[in-house]
């Protein structure tokens, strides 16, 4: 109940937090648990001139069990990571998290919603998003002219 308790309270600052950087301009980040999970995935988020890359850790989650969607330029991933049952009668500790999980942050970039693929490989969500033709950099030709 405690720890119920404890999540509760991180949400709301959470929420403090996102209002705070709506005011600076910063990308919005949130994060939900549910009760016994601290199953977030770790994540690299890193980019090209074309594309954005996004690895998630997700050791020991089927991937069946993953969901990604996009919206407005928001990124979720969602799954459900199994508990692990014991053989014997007795844990003698337990770290490994379990449960359902839900994870969603605003992109850095304008994205093209057509161009975006995942693919899991040994326990990393792999996910690569096309930037939006707008979003990416341009090349301005200079001009040099002689003055006489």
């Amino acid at each position: 109940m405690m720890f119920y308790k404890l999540l509760k309270e991180m949400e709301n600052l959470q929420s403090q937090f996102e209002d705070l950087s709506k005011g600076f301009g910063l990308p919005k980040f949130s994060v939900s648990a549910q009760y016994g999970s601290e199953v977030l995935p770790s994540l690299n988020i890193s980019e090209d001139k074309d594309n954005l890359f996004i690895e998630a850790l997700v050791p020991g989650i089927e991937p069946s069990s993953l969901n990604l969607s996009i919206a407005d330029n928001s990124l979720t991933l969602s799954g459900e990571k199994p508990e692990v049952k014991a053989e014997q009668e007795t844990f003698h500790r337990n770290e490994r998290a379990f449960g359902k999980f839900t994870r969603s942050f605003e992109l850095p970039s304008k994205i093209n919603p057509e161009k975006v693929g995942a693919e899991y490989r040994n326990g990393i969500l792999y996910i690569t998003i096309g930037k939006a033709e707008e979003a990416k950099p341009k090349q301005i030709q200079v001009k040099v002219s002689t003055v006489s």
